[in-house]
């Protein structure tokens, strides 16, 4: 319908016409397809294709053919879109002829081309405006008379030439940071010089010293920064704590995984004398140690946050604050910034407060240990324990009534002997332990970001602010997981009136069945990306009009900065950071929020192939997790590494991709594989370098 539409207002460049008279024009006649043909026209005035005059709509002459965005690369240089700055319309499709010497990432001019990929425009990159990288880490190797670095980015989609006198002692098959680098030609490769070695390719260490690199990770603090946090004193003024609410002779106590290092977030609940409860949720005051105009400040902010890669972090912050200052350790006075909350026996939020607190921590719990009281009503804080437990649950039942999405991400957890090695791969186990302290650090997140709602103030008063949105997903999306989901015997409405309640309902109906993990995983994929902005544009998937990050300061600079605003709209002070300001730090954290997750899952991918070294030859049992047009993703059952089973490698028959159906169909058995199936495969190959596992289909 959209191609219509189009087609309709180049045929009649200057017609003004109404929604409802060109639904005539178009023979639309039903109720859904008015309300698409509504939805569409509403998406080509965002996108600047039409404009809109009263109730009139007409194709707007001025759409500009040389645009600037951001590249984004597929497939290996194969092709990529760039997503334009703004301007509200469909990324831009680049072929990969038409890439030129643009690098994924880079900020880039593309020319409109007179033809359409899709639903997306295409168009040509006649100008890099600003490089996103530098350097590129890589595989030195060496074809004939000449070096070369094979950069570990696939994306990346050009092998980068290393003259002789510029490899900086670098031997072949070492990993490497590549610098200075020059693309004048497309029809030319890049030209570089190594500027650092991290050591041989395929161990742990380089491959991790890599990530980092490739993902501009800062892996160790300036001197500036470690001297600055060695001269903050871990002891509390009592002035300090005379300004605050004391809760040091309260039942506090942090609930947090076996291997955490530092606790940010602590809980409390006490019965009121009305009969309700007094609920605390108690974060790291980091902001009162990280001044604006410090080092400690800048370099947070650069970082953005912590990175949590298998048997490493790279912190946010310096050990002495990340781990002892403001960390909440069992038996020491810390400064914390709560949201006391009042709620009834029915988790109704009757009031609350947010002020600044100090705390002595009673118990460090691990998830286990809390788990093991809440089976067994038996050990410390039991009584805080089971009734924290009894409310958590009674918020997430309301806050799933309301719209919120549930999603089941399996994920898996290491057991490393001393030296590093993986030993074991566990699937990590959610319990209620888990969900506790997760409602209501939802709970604390919402509660901030509704007091700071722009309904209190003029628009052009407006407080500024760090909002964490995400938004509607993308009615395309949305239509093909309908047909998928469909393909595997579930129903699934795209245009019913709540879609989040159409989501839970779905997942609900799948859960527990062989096909739960693919459809949650197909799920997420359809949704929009959640990030920082100080539009507040609401959460879809949590359903909440009005969210932020307030839990986690000591690993996320978001969270240290709505520490910074909320206090100061608390005081009626004026915040120093203008608007633009924070929307370009919401965008920087933002960005920094991806390569972190992208890190995080390569160092578990490398982790998977050391663990299956060892087991090369043997069967697995899987599930098809991806299908495309050269082979199979399958993503094992007991360890959820994920391989590829190659169509070349398919030697039982001639498989073709039906790409609509999620299907590959044997030509002479007429066998059906599909997304979801349960297979069983043998493992082929393990490369460490390119970070591939193969795989070949067990009949």
């Amino acid at each position: 319908m959209k191609n219509k539409i189009k087609a309709f207002f180049k045929k009649h460049p200057g017609l003004k016409i109404k929604a409802k008279d060109l639904a005539k024009k178009l023979n639309i006649s039903s109720e859904h397809e008015y309300a698409e043909l509504k939805h569409i026209l509403f998406k080509l005035t965002e996108e600047g294709y039409l404009t809109k005059l009263g109730k009139r709509y007409l194709l707007n002459s001025s759409e500009p053919q040389n645009l600037v965005g951001t590249l984004q690369i597929v497939d290996s240089g194969a092709y990529g879109f760039v997503i334009l700055k703004n301007i509200k319309r469909n990324d831009v499709f680049v072929a990969g002829k038409n890439l030129n010497t643009a690098m994924n990432g880079d900020l880039v001019e593309v020319k409109l081309l007179e033809k359409q990929r899709g639903k997306n425009i295409e168009g040509i990159i006649t100008k890099v405006i600003e490089r996103k990288r530098n350097q590129i880490v890589g595989v030195l190797k060496k074809s004939d008379s000449f070096f070369f670095v094979e950069p570990d980015d696939p994306t990346i989609h050009r092998d980068v030439y290393i003259p002789q006198a510029k490899l900086k002692g670098a031997k072949i098959g070492d990993k490497v940071v590549v610098g200075n680098i020059v693309w004048k030609s497309h029809n030319l490769n890049p030209e570089g010089q190594v500027i650092e070695v991290l050591g041989k390719a395929g161990l742990y260490d380089t491959e991790i010293a890599s990530i980092a690199r490739e993902l501009g990770l800062k892996y160790k603090f300036p001197k500036k920064v470690i001297k600055e946090a060695n001269s903050i004193t871990d002891t509390i003024p009592e002035e300090e704590i005379a300004r605050r609410v004391d809760f040091r002779n309260k039942n506090v106590f942090t609930i947090d995984p076996d291997d955490a290092k530092d606790f940010d977030d602590a809980l409390s609940v006490e019965e009121l004398p009305n009969g309700n409860y007094e609920v605390g949720i108690h974060i790291a005051d980091v902001s009162h140690y990280i001044h604006d105009d410090s080092f400690l400040f800048d370099e947070a902010l650069e970082r953005g946050n912590s990175v949590y890669i298998v048997g490493k972090v790279i912190p946010m912050l310096p050990e002495r604050l990340s781990n002892i200052i403001c960390s909440l350790n069992p038996g020491a006075d810390r400064l914390t910034y709560s949201v006391i909350v009042e709620m009834t026996p029915n988790a109704k939020i009757e009031s609350y407060e947010i002020v600044k607190t100090v705390i002595n921590s009673k118990r460090r719990f691990t998830y286990d240990e809390a788990q093991e009281i809440l089976d067994t009503g038996k050990g410390d804080f039991k009584d805080e324990l089971l009734l924290l437990n009894k409310l958590a649950k009674k918020l997430k039942q309301k806050r799933i009534r309301k719209g919120s999405i549930n999603f089941f991400k399996p994920e898996v957890v290491f057991k490393l002997d001393e030296n590093g090695k993986p030993v074991d791969i566990l699937i990590k186990e959610i319990k209620e332990s888990n969900n506790l302290v997760e409602e209501f650090m939802l709970l604390a997140n919402q509660i901030v970001a509704r007091h700071v709602k722009p309904s209190r103030h003029k628009k052009s008063d407006e407080y500024p602010f760090i909002y964490r949105v995400h938004d509607v997903p993308d009615p395309d999306k949305i239509n093909e997981f309908a047909r998928f989901v469909k393909s595997l015997g579930y129903s699934f409405d795209p245009n019913a009136a709540n879609k989040p309640m159409e989501f839970q309902k779905l997942l609900d109906a799948a859960k527990g069945s062989e096909e739960e993990a693919v459809i949650n995983e197909v799920a997420i994929r359809s949704m929009a990306k959640a990030v920082y902005s100080t539009n507040n544009i609401g959460h879809y998937g949590l359903g909440f009009k009005y969210y932020t990050h307030f839990t986690s300061p000591i690993r996320r600079f978001a969270d240290l900065m709505v520490h910074k605003l909320i206090y100061d709209f608390l005081k009626n002070k004026k915040t120093k950071f203008h608007i633009d300001e924070l929307e370009e730090i919401c965008e920087h954290i933002s960005a920094k929020e991806r390569d972190a997750l992208s890190a995080e899952r390569l160092s578990v991918k490398l982790k998977q192939i050391e663990y299956l070294k060892g087991k090369l030859g043997e069967e697995f049992e899987g599930v098809v997790s991806g299908i495309t047009n050269f082979g199979i993703f399958v993503e094992l059952k007991d360890t959820l590494a994920e391989g590829l089973i190659k169509l070349r490698d398919m030697e039982d028959d001639y498989y073709i991709f039906d790409e609509k159906n999620y299907l590959l169909i044997g030509k002479r058995t007429g066998r059906s594989i599909r997304l979801g199936d349960k297979i069983k495969v043998q493992l082929i190959r393990l490369d460490e370098e390119k970070r591939e596992i193969d795989f070949i289909l067990i009949d």
